[in-house]
């Protein structure tokens, strides 16, 4: 069929053009920025799901949700090794900046600018080239980072109330953040909402993301809202396929349809994916079962080369070793004694790998001494990637 007619859309953070099974989740997030927006309580929350359930789509759509309420937005990603203030001070002085130009407002933004001097020099983050003039006095400045990210976020969220608008604060890629970096920031949330100012945050991360939040504050597990961002249902799966097929005037065989469900186990970066390909193999309307198979090979093909590749190529060969062992086992999640097992050596000799993996997001463990994949299918992909592996314990000393 023609390809630029093609309806689906498989990308990094690339909202589908049928948005299926979320609604739930984009409803709960609309009701809470509406309280916030109406100064009555609600909690933040914090999106968790494995690689390609579409945290990110969500959050760019509670994002739209939020500019359509009349908020202000705030738009992070946490990457590996960088820190929260080196992150916050660039998207907080444009904040402060427009918020200044509202009379109501001008005094406390500057006031927030001047303290926001502060603690980028307090904490050594290059604020660019325009003077905001001298640092406020005792504010956002005493090197503590609970205390002066608190103080700041507060002073921010009051210069929102005095300008008669709302501040919502959208954090992908959670898990990355240093724990002293994701204490700081519950702390501050956690503040802004016993003061009751317009200021809700929304954040997104693989499923350790929780006890990560919990193990940084006790009371996180209070504080937010913990919505999970899992594979669809076969019903919603289907219609995240038919929607878009339909909306260009084509059909599916059931069948066929059946087909791309079960082959991509209902998560929605796959389901792009293979409706993509399956589009633009399918010589016309219907797409039939044998479309579906020849665009199975393609999509394979186009996830080993992109999708699964790049994680792959950040590892080590010990790294890979591990989860080559986890793959030998299937899917996951697997006990960390069975993986050490698979690989011919002791549960302590492989601790180490184990924490990296965790550490660049690869792994994560649903419970006390399991691991499971961060990535849906991944397991499938290092059996192609490497299918003549051996363990170390059994190779030859040369190889």
């Amino acid at each position: 069929m023609d390809r630029t007619h093609n309806p689906f859309a498989p990308g990094a953070g690339t909202r589908p053009p049928e948005l299926a099974g979320r609604e739930q989740i984009i409803e709960d997030a609309t009701v809470a920025l509406a309280r916030i927006r109406a100064g009555r309580a609600a909690r933040s929350q914090m999106l968790l799901g494995l690689r390609g359930v579409g945290k990110t789509v969500l959050l760019n759509e509670i994002g739209r949700i939020a500019e359509d309420q009349g908020y202000r937005t705030v738009d992070l990603e946490a990457p590996e090794h960088r820190r929260l203030a080196d992150m916050l001070v660039p998207p907080l002085r444009l904040l402060l900046n427009r918020l200044s130009t509202v009379d109501k407002a001008r005094s406390i933004a500057t006031r927030g600018l001047r303290g926001l001097q502060g603690f980028a020099s307090v904490f050594k983050v290059k604020m660019g080239e325009v003077e905001v003039g001298v640092a406020e006095p005792g504010v956002a400045s005493s090197g503590d980072l609970e205390t002066d990210l608190a103080d700041l976020l507060l002073i921010v969220s009051e210069a929102a109330r005095a300008a008669e608008t709302s501040v919502a604060l959208l954090f992908d890629e959670v898990q990355y953040l240093a724990p002293e970096d994701l204490a700081a920031l519950i702390v501050a949330i956690h503040k802004i909402g016993q003061r009751g100012l317009p200021l809700i945050f929304f954040g997104a991360g693989l499923p350790s993301l929780a006890a990560l939040a919990g193990e940084a504050k006790s009371y996180a597990e209070r504080l937010f809202d913990y919505p999970d961002v899992g594979a669809l249902k076969d019903s919603d799966a289907e219609r995240a396929i038919r929607g878009p097929l339909r909306s260009e005037g084509a059909e599916i065989e059931p069948d066929g349809l059946s087909a791309i469900v079960k082959r991509t186990e209902g998560y929605p970066y796959f389901l792009q994916e293979w409706g993509a390909n399956a589009w633009d193999v399918a010589a016309g309307s219907p797409i039939t079962l044998s479309d579906v198979e020849r665009a199975t090979t393609v999509a394979l093909r186009r996830l080993d080369e992109g999708f699964f590749r790049v994680r792959l190529d950040r590892l080590t060969p010990r790294e890979k070793d591990y989860m080559r062992a986890m793959a030998e086992l299937g899917p996951g999640p697997h006990r960390s004694g069975d993986i050490a097992a698979t690989l011919g050596v002791k549960v302590t000799s492989v601790g180490f790998v184990r924490k990296e993996l965790i550490r660049k997001g690869m792994v994560y463990s649903p419970q006390h001494g399991d691991t499971a994949f961060t990535v849906p299918m991944f397991d499938a992909f290092m059996k192609r990637s490497m299918p003549d592996w051996i363990a170390p314990s059994r190779r030859a000393p040369d190889s």
